[in-house]
This record gives C-alpha cells, structure tokens and sequence, in this order.
C-alpha cells in the first residue's frame, strides 16, 4: 500500500548517529525535565549535556574493560536510566533492561540467562542486587546511580561518570571513535511473558533505527513536544515509543512520579503527550464520566456538548477547547495527543477522548518486532482497528478462515534477529523471513489490521467457533460496575465448552448508586449477574456468558498492566 501525506524524518543508521543528529538539531533545547528531590520542580536537562553524559559514562564502562559486554539496567525511570541506556549500545556493548518489579530470584535468573557482566541499578532495587551478590558473583560490577562513592564491589554511578569525563579530557576517543556494527544483537529485552515464560528477545541497532523513522512518518511529533514518561522504560514500547522516539524528533521527556502523580505531573510538564495502556487512559475516562454524573445534570450536560460540538465540527467550527476547557485544564491544559499500546482499547473510549478536544489514537506491536507493526495516524484512523501498517513492512494474514481471519505475519527491517540461546523457539515463529506473531486478526478493505485476540486464548465450542475472550472482556469492562475481568473456556461433561467469566467488581460505583437507587440491584450479585443478562443480549448465543465469579483481588499483571493469563488460574 502507498501511503498517503507521510511526515517527513531524517534518515538514521543506528543510535549513536540519531543522537549526534539530534544534538547537532536540538542542542540547547531540554531533553529530559527531572526532579532531583522529592516535590521539587522539574529541572531541564538539554541535548549537548544528555550526550555529554552518554559519552563521559560509555568510556568510563570502557575503561572497566567491558567493550561487547551485557549489561543489564533495572531501576525506574529516570535520566540515568536513558543515559546508560544510550552509553552501553552506542559504543560499549548489549543493553539487558530489566523489569524493577520482579523479585530477587527472577531478576538473578534473567542476569543469569542474558550472562551480564555488569548491572546499573537504582536505590530501589539495592536490596535486591545485595541478595543477588550474596548469591552469586556472576557479574563483575554492579553500578549503583544514587551512591555518590564506591563501596567496595560496588561502583558510584557518579564517580564513573567524572572518571569517564575525566578520561576524554586527558584525550581518551575509545567510546566517541567507536564504530556500530547495526546488523548484530545491541539490545536483549526480555518479554512480559503473559502466556508463556519470558523469552530474550535479540534485537540490533537496525531494527530499531527502522522502526523509529517508519512510526515517525505516520504520526505527528516534533520539537515543540513535552512527553510524560509513563510506562515501564524496560518494556520495549515505552523504550522506543517514549525515550527514543523522542531523542529523535527533538521533544522533551519529563519523568512521572508514579501512577497517582500522573494529573499532577501533567500540570507540571505542560504535557503535550503522553504513551499509555488502555487501563490508565480507560481509567481516565471513566474519572471524566464519573465527575460529571456527581454533579446535577452534569451527565445530560456533557451529552448535549458532546452533541453540539461534533455538529459544529462538521461546518469547520471546533470549540472543543472552550467548551470542555474544565477537563482540559485538570489534565494539565496542554494535552493534545495520547497513544495507546500493548493492548486493545475500547473504542468508546479513543471516541469519547476525541470528543473532548485529545485525539487518542492505538498501535500494534510486539517486542519482537522493535516493537511497532501497526498505527493509526492522527490523519487517518478506525477506532476500532489496531492501525495500519508500518510503512515499509509487509503484514499478512496466515490461512485466513472464511471471516478473513488467522493469525497475523509479518516481514521487515524491524523485525528481530531471534531469541537468544534459543533456536527452537525462533524456529517455532520465524519462517521465511516471516514471524508469525500468536495473534489471530483480520485486514480491511482500507488495509487497517484488526486484532480479534491471541491464539492461545480463543475458546473453541464443540461445533468449532472460535470465541475470542477479548471481545468479551471489552464488553464488561465498560460497565461502570466492572474494574476488570478474565474470560476463560470452561470445559464442560457433555465435552463442549462454557464461557465463563472473572470479575472484579466496582464496589464503589456500586455503594454510590445504591443509595441513589440508581443501582439495578442491591448486592454486588445482583448487578453484576445483571450487567452479565444486559451484554449476553449484545453477543451472539454460542458466546453468552453462562456463569461469573466475583473476586476482590486485582488480578496479576505485568509492569505495562496487561493481564498474565498463565498466572490467574481458574
């Protein structure tokens, strides 16, 4: 497919080349807003003083004798997250993020598995990393970023860096002379795992580099952007699609707090955007829908703008701003863009945000593949699609059913080199330069790919329909009476199969509505058996939900809030 009205990006080879064009474009500008202490302000960081730090710590990690070492990186995000990042692939060696929520024994054995030499960690984790140096002396060094001295085995991040920048004044050039080679693995990323054990995805500088002009052409981004850093800087989406996607176009990358300070650091940042999941922006909505029913008339209200505002947008007149200028201004009063990911969201809820005056648009991707397949852009978008295709890259459908749908391939410069030390598992989803994703979807007729769920989870009937648990938990999710849900497959004695559900109940929508006599019930039974009568009438009769469980536990995610489905058992 030829696209249409692509932005324009610069060409880029690898990393090292993407921040010296950056820092020759975008010097002075800030490129980071940090905070150094708790509740302080966010304090600028520019480009020139980014690189200086990637430059003076990549020759100091040198000068420890690490050149093609593993190092492994684990803390929240923060400046010297992003700067060790950059310092190990531009010139050192293979980056290992590592995700700070795992405990000791998973985190020693995914250091084990990716056999890192060294590892940069936060305060956060130190408890962890003693535990792991009391248990093993696999790694040579362990970076700690907030210790001001070494201690011993452990080294100051801050003493490496003066040392780094005290190595290039007296004329060391091994880390700026270094070359790239963009073919070979420079990243190992470990994956979520929520089907599965984590496997070590080997990605290159190429892959990268790719993925970030071909994302860059479709969606608008430049340098007048503030982008608050959100997700996990691990994952591979928030690694590519909020820190280097953003060195790359020149925006500005504040840091959030935590997921209770995000409003308050929108404020703060003067925030333009934001990546997020589909529970943080649903989450959002749904505060907008709540604050608006606590007030008289405020649901009608919100309607009737809603009306009124789509009807004058079609004769050109946007007011969008003036007329809901209150939820503007408790989101920061900059916002004009969020970007969802590793996940579907409901589409009500990319409508309702545009409805506002925020356009939210959704992608498609995997870590395997650097991570972007599908967009859609802020010019041409279905709400209810994953996006279009990356330009550049070929997608397809394997052995579609009769409804165009089977699982979904894809073939291209971003896509990885395979999973270290594990040729079976490549073998099993690489083929023909092809890697065969576990997601079964659809391609329209406006080439927009459609995601209807991973083939691990469809549910097959005795008659052999194929029921997708996705579709079912978009369904329930949206009642104001549901936090979240899990659709399984329950086998039945006649051999056929029921779908069944597991439900988090809203107990405080719940409480409120029934002392309004709002609520259609007067038990969390009750209303959810019959939110449960109210969607199976949405559903077609092999896909009804013939029974639920209420349980008061949120179920176990993983750090970019996806649900492990392997881990909640039934």
């Amino acid at each position: 497919m030829k696209y249409e009205n692509l932005y324009a990006v610069r060409q880029i080879n690898n990393l090292k080349e993407m921040l010296d064009s950056s820092v020759a474009l975008y010097g002075d500008k800030a490129a980071f807003l940090v905070k150094r202490k708790e509740n302080s302000d966010y304090s600028p960081i520019s480009y020139k003083q980014f690189k200086a730090d990637v430059d003076a710590l990549g020759t100091a990690l040198l000068s420890l004798g690490l050149k093609n070492a593993k190092i492994a990186i684990i803390g929240e995000n923060r400046y010297e997250w992003a700067t060790s990042y950059l310092a190990v692939v531009n010139g050192v060696g293979v980056v290992v993020p590592l995700d700070k929520e795992l405990p000791a024994h998973e985190i020693q054995n995914l250091i084990d598995r990716s056999k890192a030499d060294a590892i940069i960690y936060s305060s956060h984790v130190k408890h962890h990393i003693d535990a792991i140096t009391k248990a093993s002396v696999a790694s040579r060094y362990y970076i700690n970023m907030d210790a001001e001295q070494n201690d011993g085995s452990f080294l100051s991040y801050q003493s490496l860096l003066q040392k780094g920048y005290d190595l290039m004044k007296s004329g060391n050039r091994d880390f700026l002379d270094a070359k790239i080679n963009e073919e070979v693995m420079s990243m190992l990323l470990f994956t979520s795992g929520t089907t599965d054990k984590s496997k070590a995805v080997m990605l290159s500088h190429r892959n990268i580099s790719e993925n970030l002009m071909n994302m860059c052409s479709m969606l608008y981004i430049d340098e007048k952007d503030v982008f608050l850093s959100v997700l996990p800087l691990h994952h591979t989406y928030e690694c590519t699609c909020g820190f280097l996607c953003q060195m790359y176009r020149g925006c500005t990358i504040a840091f959030c707090e935590g997921l209770r300070h995000i409003v308050k650091n929108l404020k703060e940042s003067k925030c333009t955007m934001m990546n997020g999941v589909p529970l943080i922006f649903e989450s959002m909505y749904k505060q907008i829908l709540n604050q608006a029913a606590k007030k008289k008339g405020g649901t009608a209200k919100l309607k009737f703008a809603v009306g009124l505002s789509n009807t004058l947008r079609k004769v050109k007149l946007d007011i969008r701003h003036v007329l809901f200028a209150q939820v503007h201004e408790g989101l920061g009063g900059h916002l004009r863009l969020f970007i969802s990911g590793a996940a579907g969201i409901d589409p009500q809820v990319a409508k309702g945000f545009r409805d506002i005056g925020i356009k939210l648009v959704q992608g498609y991707g995997l870590t395997e593949c650097s991570p972007i397949v599908a967009l859609n852009r802020d010019i041409n978008y279905k709400d209810e699609a994953a996006g279009l295709p990356l330009p550049n890259l070929q997608v397809e459908i394997h052995n579609p059913d009769a409804d165009g749908v089977g699982e979904i391939k894809c073939k291209g410069s971003s896509v990885m080199l395979g999973y270290y030390e594990n040729q079976e598992a490549t073998d099993r989803v690489l083929k023909d330069g092809w890697f065969y994703t576990g997601d079964l979807g659809f391609i329209d007729k406006d080439n927009f790919v459609h995601i209807t769920g991973r083939k691990k989870n469809v549910i097959v009937t005795k008659n052999g329909k194929n029921i997708f648990p996705e579709e079912i938990e978009t369904l329930l999710n949206r009642s104001p009476y549901v936090k979240e849900s899990l659709v399984y497959g329950r086998n039945e004695s006649d051999g056929d199969v029921s779908v069944c559900a597991r439900i988090v109940p809203n107990h405080e929508k719940m409480e409120e509505d029934i002392r309004n006599n709002a609520a259609p019930g007067s038990t969390a039974e009750e209303i959810i058996g019959k939110e449960v009568k109210r969607i199976n009438k949405e559903l077609v009769s092999y896909k009804h939900i013939k029974d639920f469980i209420l349980q008061e536990e949120e179920f176990i995610k993983t750090t970019t809030k996806k649900i492990k489905r392997h881990e909640n058992k039934v």
